[in-house]
């Protein structure tokens, strides 16, 4: 019988079999497989706990970042599609992506949060914001977010996705 993996099974049979290898190095900071895994299923626990389902679309407004890396694969794990939005997008663009691509999440870096709050508005299927922390000091009550760490603080690090 033929098996069927998805790329969040893919990463998984590599973290079991290298875990202490590092997935990601970003700066100073260095992530092995197992970490990188552990936190990507929290974060996917906590998405679900939002109500994202497989299928809903979910927002990446960060620069590069091991927490991008992070939001893909809780994507992945879940069966959501994750949806690039690019820093670099000005506000027309934002009004697009935001309004065309019926995102039900957005995981952010803070600075991004003015500019969610322009076009969110746009986009009535959002209702979970997850901001990274980037040392801004960007509003988060004005789009709802909750900080990344927080998120992903008390989930379960447990593979029990479908």
């Amino acid at each position: 019988m033929a098996k069927h993996f998805n790329i969040a099974d893919m990463f998984e049979i590599v973290a079991d079999k290298v875990p202490q290898r590092d997935a990601l190095i970003c700066g100073e900071q260095r992530t092995s497989f197992a970490e990188l895994d552990q936190r990507a299923n929290r974060l996917a626990h906590y998405l679900a706990a939002q109500g994202v389902v497989a299928g809903d679309n979910v927002g990446l407004y960060m620069y590069n970042c091991n927490e991008f890396m992070e939001g893909m694969l809780a994507c992945f794990k879940i069966r959501a599609v994750p949806v690039n939005v690019n820093f670099r997008y000005v506000q027309e663009e934002l009004l697009y992506i935001f309004e065309n691509s019926d995102m039900v999440a957005c995981i952010h870096h803070r600075e991004f949060a003015p500019r969610i709050a322009e076009v969110a508005g746009s986009a009535p299927d959002l209702k979970t914001l997850v901001a990274v922390d980037d040392d801004s000091n960007a509003d988060l009550a004005s789009v709802a977010a909750v900080e990344f760490e927080a998120a992903i603080a008390g989930q379960s690090a447990v593979r029990d996705f479908a």
